[in-house]
């Protein structure tokens, strides 16, 4: 290897910050689509992390060959990159394509009609080493498997932390705001105020078929020529994850299966994103192995494999670890894009109905934290045979043409999904429980699996039956309204609020932080 290519001092002083261009990758996604449905390609795959380096030694490794390239030919973003770079270098919207002999020219004028920077960079060779070659000289010439498939294994000691313990006794809510506020507060919060002054600062569906958009539980894509559609969503609850790594991250997965399904969609396959501290330290590595432990336990639950992902370590400020986020993304299947479920109410006099099982679980709720101010308690019970139960029936009632919608109950526990759920159509609900619970405990417990969904009045008899079938307990709690949430608890009213005001609360609340932090 030529040190006085590599060792280069303007690629040390060069920004590292990728950028990214919807735009350019939604071309990108039709090219491939395009130039697949011939047989020219012989394998592709996309660019992630150590960009040109991962995805040229991965395909090599794959096919026990190797590859000769020559870096001066890779499309360049700005003059004057070095082959380190150039190896290195993670700039979204790419991939490396091998075609067959001869047809190269076919695929190039594919990405070409559609505006794309492409060419070709070298060839496949039949020994499996890698050859790099920079304006004819040689600067790197190695093996492909000692960075595959031999790459060192490090066995570093780490420790697995007790998880929480539960809170001593209930909950002490003396002095705690009524129901009212302590909603208004929750939907103002930065975990789940509105995103809206993000997202609508671009268009969120250039050139795609989006059926269901933010902010729903999960988005809804219509499949091209078909009448299948795809739903994605992605669910991670860092404070879950630092109460118990193992159940945190099984949470994470059980939700998002949750989120995918309430838009009727069955759940296929997750990719993570696993970020946490210093895996030096044997806390931080017990903390990863632990959610490793939890995802394979969720994923094998609820059949759906782990097909790609990526690591992300040593994020800390100050010796102050992130809290374990391993974060997780779903995709799932529509048989039908046509009986996408949307989040939100959608008709006066629909029933609202309860899927799933109120427990007094306020540890590491969003209300323990944010209203009362307290980090403490172990996260909630997670059955994920019940989780699996409960996605059969939403698929199922989605598939028959039931459900006018159907939301997921995460942070804020039922209070915030019936807020979240009246606030897109001004549609509130008026709604009669009887429990043994505290209201407040009742309205912001974070029991898992529940759903809570409407449909229209005639159905109820439909719901139940499916429910019994697989399991699910159900409550019929009381009719779609307009323009006013109203929630009784044992014959008494501790929540009656104009959906105005909880759309206020939430939708102004993100801007005004970014305004203080302007």
């Amino acid at each position: 290897m030529a040190s006085d290519v590599f060792d280069d001092e303007k690629a040390k002083r060069r920004p590292t910050v990728q950028v990214g261009d919807p735009f350019a990758e939604k071309l990108l996604l039709e090219a491939v689509l395009e130039v697949l449905e011939g047989d020219a390609v012989v394998a592709i795959q996309d660019m992630g992390a150590a960009g040109l380096t991962s995805s040229s030694f991965e395909m090599c490794a794959r096919g026990d060959v190797g590859m000769r390239l020559d870096l001066d030919r890779v499309p360049m973003r700005e003059a004057g990159m070095s082959p380190y770079e150039l190896m290195l270098s993670e700039s979204q919207e790419r991939m490396l394509l091998v075609t067959k002999k001869g047809r190269e020219r076919e695929v190039i004028e594919v990405f070409e009609k559609w505006g794309l920077d492409v060419a070709e960079i070298g060839e496949v060779t039949g020994e499996p080493r890698m050859v790099l070659h920079w304006h004819g000289e040689v600067v790197a010439d190695l093996p492909v498997a000692p960075l595959v498939d031999e790459a060192p294994v490090y066995r570093r000691p780490w420790t697995l932390a007790e998880p929480l313990a539960p809170i001593e006794g209930a909950v002490d809510l003396y002095g705690a705001p009524d129901e009212k506020t302590a909603l208004l507060v929750l939907l103002a919060s930065p975990n789940l105020c509105s995103k809206a002054w993000i997202w609508r600062q671009y268009d969120r569906s250039v050139r795609t078929n989006t059926v269901i958009g933010p902010p729903g539980d999960a988005a809804v894509l219509r499949v091209k020529g078909t009448k299948k559609g795809l739903a994605l969503t992605a669910d991670v609850n860092p404070r879950y994850c630092a109460a118990d790594p193992m159940r945190g991250a099984a949470h994470a997965v059980a939700e998002a299966a949750l989120n995918v399904a309430c838009t009727g969609a069955r759940p296929l396959a997750i990719t993570d994103c696993l970020n946490f501290g210093n895996p030096e330290r044997p806390e931080i590595l017990g903390q990863l192995a632990a959610a490793v432990k939890g995802l394979s336990l969720a994923c094998r639950a609820l059949e759906t494999p782990v097909v790609s992902g990526n690591v992300s370590l040593y994020n800390e400020t100050d010796g102050e670890s992130i809290l374990p986020t391993p974060t997780v993304g779903m995709v799932g299947l529509l048989e039908d894009v046509a009986r996408a479920v949307p989040h939100a109410f959608a008709a006066e006099n629909d029933v609202v109905a309860l899927f799933g099982e109120t427990r007094d679980e306020l540890g590491c709720s969003e209300y323990l934290a944010t209203v009362l101010g307290r980090d403490e308690g172990p996260c909630p019970r997670l059955d994920l045979l019940g989780v699996r139960s409960l996605v059969d029936l939403l698929c199922d009632l989605a598939a028959d043409g039931v459900l006018s919608s159907a939301h997921d109950i995460e942070g804020g526990g039922l209070g915030v999904a019936l807020a979240e759920a009246a606030i897109p159509n001004g549609l509130g609900a008026d709604l009669n429980v009887e429990t043994a619970l505290l209201p407040t405990v009742y309205l912001f417990s974070q029991s898992t699996p529940r759903v809570v969904v409407s449909f229209p009045p005639g159905n109820e008899k439909t719901v139940l039956e499916a429910a019994r079938r697989h399991g699910v307990p159900t409550a019929f709690l009381g009719r779609v309204r307009k323009d006013v949430l109203r929630v009784s608890v044992s014959g008494n009213v501790v929540l009656d609020v104009s959906v105005s005001t909880l759309k206020q609360a939430s939708e102004e609340a993100f801007e005004r932080m970014m305004e203080m932090t302007a």
